[in-house]
Formats: structure tokens, sequence, C-alpha cells
């Protein structure tokens, strides 16, 4: 789910990819359903493809969507409620508590909360199980391909 949902600088908000043109994208707003263009000059980064620093290995995003859900039992997250920026590493140390604390802006936290919040009012809450199933149907599906081709 998270592969078509994009992040483009400039624009706020999260957006579903709708459709590719040619040196563009149609785009949808997921809070506003407002579909407009992406081109090719802007800076799109799909939430899938995004991770986050650990003290081991990093960490996708949909695996710390789905912890942040785990610990605010589907609910949005309040980021103005939490304070200052001492309060909000401590919430995040709570949701990870390997991260790396370095690397790791707390502007970096914010927006991932702010994401958060955004993709729970847009009703999508279900983030690694689909992931999972499809990288899991992809793997059936490669492993079917190199079955075929030792056959031949």
């Amino acid at each position: 789910m998270l592969k078509k949902i994009l992040s483009i600088s400039g624009k706020s908000g999260l957006f579903r990819l709708v459709n590719r043109g040619k040196n563009m994208l149609i785009v949808e707003n997921i809070a506003t359903g407002r579909r407009q263009p992406a081109y090719s000059t802007d800076k799109v980064v799909s939430l899938g493809d995004i991770s986050i620093y650990t003290i081991g290995d990093d960490v996708p995003l949909f695996d710390v969507l789905e912890k942040v859900k785990e610990a605010n039992d589907g609910k949005e997250v309040d980021v103005k409620a939490l304070g200052d920026d001492a309060a909000v590493r401590a919430y995040f140390k709570t949701v990870l508590p390997d991260y790396d604390e370095d690397r790791v802006y707390t502007t970096d936290i914010r927006k991932l909360l702010s994401w958060y919040n955004q993709l729970i009012a847009a009703g999508i809450k279900d983030f690694k199980d689909e992931e999972i199933a499809q990288d899991q149907a992809a793997e059936v599906a490669e492993a079917a391909d190199e079955a075929a081709t030792v056959k031949k």
C-alpha cells in the first residue's frame, strides 16, 4: 500500500499515485481527493522506499508506522500535545527504542507522525500486512518463473 503513497517536495500532504503520463505522474491528494500532475522536475518519494536509521539495520517505514499504530491503539498522535523536541524524541523512543538519535532528527520524527496522522485520517490503517503479502507474492512468482526456466 505504501508503495503508491507519495510525498512530493513543495506540496503539502500525501498523494496516491493514480496514473503515469509522459514526463509526469497523476496524483491524488489523500485528504481532499483532488487530482493534480507531478512533473519530472518535482522530487517525488514513495513512502514504501523510506526507512528509519537504527543502531542495527534500518527499519522500513511501514514497520515504524505499524509500531506507532500499536502504541496509539490505531488513533492519531497529537504531536502538539507532546510538546517540545525532547518530549517528541522521548515518545519516539518508546515506539522505536533503538533508533539512531544522531541521524534521525526531530523534524524527521514530526514528519513521520504527521504522515501517520494523514494516513489514519484517510482511512489507511494497514501498513504492514499488504506490503508483506505483496513481497511474498512477488517471491512466489519469481520462484515459479525460475522453476519454469529450469524445466525448459
